[in-house]
């Protein structure tokens, strides 16, 4: 490779050399022929083609050109570009591949044997791109394999695939046939690829789920979140208090619905959330309502800062994630919301559950997601 790279490197520098070669060329014919003019005025004047003024008036003219082609040429002569020609030459045939040689020998690896694709896809190990790739070329010849499809959609769905992850999913459904749990991905998958919004088709295949298991939270939540979206705020308000009361004290998603209770004009389900730290209580909530709204708003923002600075020191609060995130774009202070949606999910991971919760509150408040990338 070194050896390639300095015959390259000659390549691309013969033209710059030729053309040097070729200035300099043309600055000494260029005083030849003031020189011929000078012998050939000369002649001229000898054999009475021309007046001595006449001869004279020419004689300088040809005399200024000649003086300064041969100034240009001794200044190209001095010229330090002039000389930099060979350490141009020396720098890219010679030292780039020996700095590009040695770069390799310290960070690559010489004696590492050729793998070509179909060895990495035989031992794809921990590359989850490689498995991704096994399992496509599995299905692309095995189209009805139905596990094969049950694997591939939640890996679909966690790498951010959503057109890919809603295929998958569908040709689970129809390999296998709908269940709650199947008809719930596919609706989850709807929304998101919609950008939170629960659409007629999601909801008719959420519907679907919840008549084969009327107490899954997951359907139940989008539900009341289209109730919400179609403005219907007592019904959302209703639905999500519902799915609040039979959810255990510890569930994960008690936060967010607890949030939507209260953004459609109910109180805090303070019994089913009292866990998650920086919660307002029924007295915080009178106390609030006591107050004008530069108070209000004021004492809003001290109870923010409270949590935030809770989960600093308790990063594990999954619940407090959700909270923090929804309170700073309530507050409409969207820098400090993509920042906690950052410190969230340096906490919990974007291929885990919690992260895509984070993530998926995140596309509702229309917060940038780049951050799951890193």
């Amino acid at each position: 490779m070194a050896v390639l790279t300095a015959v390259v490197g000659a390549v691309l520098l013969y033209p710059l050399l030729r053309g040097a070669k070729e200035a300099e060329d043309r600055r000494s014919g260029e005083a030849e022929v003031y020189r011929d003019q000078l012998g050939e005025l000369e002649r001229d004047l000898a054999g009475g083609l021309i007046s001595a003024q006449e001869a004279g008036y020419a004689r300088a003219e040809i005399g200024r050109r000649l003086i300064a082609a041969a100034k240009d040429e001794k200044t190209a002569a001095k010229s330090p570009a002039h000389g930099s020609y060979r350490l141009a030459q020396a720098f890219i045939i010679v030292l780039l591949p020996a700095v590009g040689l040695c770069l390799y020998l310290v960070n690559g690896d010489p004696g590492l044997p050729a793998q070509p694709l179909e060895a990495r896809l035989e031992k794809p190990g921990n590359d989850l791109a490689i498995s991704i790739v096994k399992i496509e070329q599995h299905l692309a010849k095995n189209p009805d394999d139905a596990k094969g499809w049950e694997v591939l959609a939640p890996i679909y769905f966690k790498t951010n695939r959503v057109g890919d992850a809603e295929l998958a999913y569908r040709n689970v459904i129809r390999l296998l046939g709908p269940n709650a749990a199947r008809l719930g991905d596919l609706g989850e998958v709807l929304v998101v690829k919609a950008n939170g919004i629960v659409t007629a088709e999601a909801r008719g295949v959420l519907q679907q789920s919840l008549a084969l298991d009327a107490a899954n939270p997951r359907t139940l939540f989008y539900l009341a979140l289209a109730l919400e979206q179609e403005g219907k705020a007592a019904d959302a308000k209703t639905a999500f208090e519902a799915l609040a009361k039979q959810s255990p004290p510890d569930a994960p998603w008690l936060a967010v619905v607890d949030q939507h209770i209260v953004k459609n004009g109910g109180q805090p389900m303070v019994s089913a959330n009292d866990k998650a730290p920086g919660n307002p209580t029924a007295e915080d909530v009178a106390a609030a309502n006591a107050l004008s709204s530069g108070d209000r708003q004021q004492m809003i923002r001290g109870m923010v800062d409270s949590l935030d600075a809770k989960l600093k020191e308790d990063p594990k609060n999954f619940e407090g994630w959700m909270r923090l995130i929804r309170s700073y774009a309530v507050l409409n202070d969207r820098e400090r919301a993509a920042d906690a949606l950052k410190r969230g999910l340096a906490a919990f991971p974007a291929d885990g559950g919690e992260g895509q919760q984070l993530l998926a509150l995140a596309k509702e408040l229309g917060l940038p997601t780049e951050v799951k990338q890193q």
